[in-house]
């Protein structure tokens, strides 16, 4: 790994298949620009559809002659989920990246379509059924990916607790909330990429986190806001630890790629560490069978 890898030292993905969740803003769009502008077909998968298509608009303006789709996806609703894994299953043979960005990101309490907190909905138990659903496709690539989205924020929280994953009985506090379902999507990604090896099945499951980067201005309170405009970086630089986990030809399953700056706030690509609770099997083993459970969604079961 180069010491400024940039998008400049990406290998070409021409004959690739990329689908990006929640790519119609921020940190989705500039990996949507970036995996299109290495030759890759790229599938934005967005709740709006005109918010969709005006990123349509501004990724063929940036990347002339892109190669690049949307389709209507809200990972708040489980219906959505199949319904958009069934279409694009008929649409594309094969899957070679899949970018699991879109993110619920301190919300009020409330709840998704299904009933799950919304947190843990849209960053983990949709995307955890996607992936299932999505198998078949990513199997028929040479050797597909899955990519999950960290964050810092998961260590800001004392731990999952399964047992009241839809804050029932604990008081909610909504970075508490992101932070348990950040982590729950990192345990995700390193319990799949123990399955995935343990079926033999030639695909691989990484992890990238953006560090600290202005992708919504509009989040928190005001300081959080007034921080996030003076210190946080650029989305085309914190886009560069996903784009270096989808390309890069010495990406292994487990690895997790952040920023090579202060605390991983801010820089160019690298691996880095997670809180060990991430990587506890146990932790991941539970996790699996809890999101089986409340998803319907069923996969490399053991």
């Amino acid at each position: 790994m180069g010491a400024k890898w940039t998008t400049a030292d990406m290998p070409s993905l021409a004959g690739k298949t990329a689908l990006v969740t929640g790519a119609n803003r921020g940190l989705g769009l500039e990996i949507a620009q970036g995996l299109s502008a290495a030759g890759a077909a790229v599938v934005i998968a967005c709740r709006d559809p005109a918010r969709a298509q005006q990123a349509l608009d501004a990724l063929r303006l940036k990347v002339p002659g892109a190669a690049i789709h949307a389709m209507t996806l809200d990972l708040a609703d489980l219906a959505s989920v199949r319904n958009f894994a069934q279409d694009f299953g008929k649409q594309h043979q094969r899957l070679d990246i899949l970018i699991h960005n879109a993110a619920a990101i301190l919300a009020p309490q409330q709840r998704t379509r299904d009933g799950f907190e919304l947190h843990l909905g849209v960053n983990h138990l949709g995307p955890f059924a996607l992936t299932g659903l999505l198998l078949e496709v990513l199997r028929a690539a040479p050797q597909a990916r899955v990519l999950t989205t960290g964050s810092l924020a998961h260590r800001m929280t004392p731990g999952l607790n399964l047992d009241d994953a839809d804050f029932a009985l604990t008081p909610y506090k909504d970075m508490d909330a992101y932070a348990k379902s950040k982590l729950a999507a990192l345990a995700f990604c390193f319990e799949l990429d123990r399955r995935l090896k343990k079926a033999g099945l030639a695909i691989l499951s990484a992890a990238a986190h953006p560090g600290y980067t202005a992708t919504n201005t509009d989040l928190g309170g005001f300081f959080m806001r007034l921080s996030t405009r003076l210190f946080a970086q650029r989305p085309q630089l914190g886009a560069l630890p996903m784009l270096y986990a989808a390309s890069a030809p010495d990406i292994r399953g487990g690895d997790y790629i952040g920023p090579d700056g202060y605390k991983e706030l801010g820089g160019h690509p690298r691996r880095v560490e997670s809180r060990p609770e991430a990587r506890d099997p146990e932790l991941g083993a539970k996790l699996w069978a809890f999101s089986e459970q409340r998803t319907g969604v069923r996969y490399l079961s053991y």
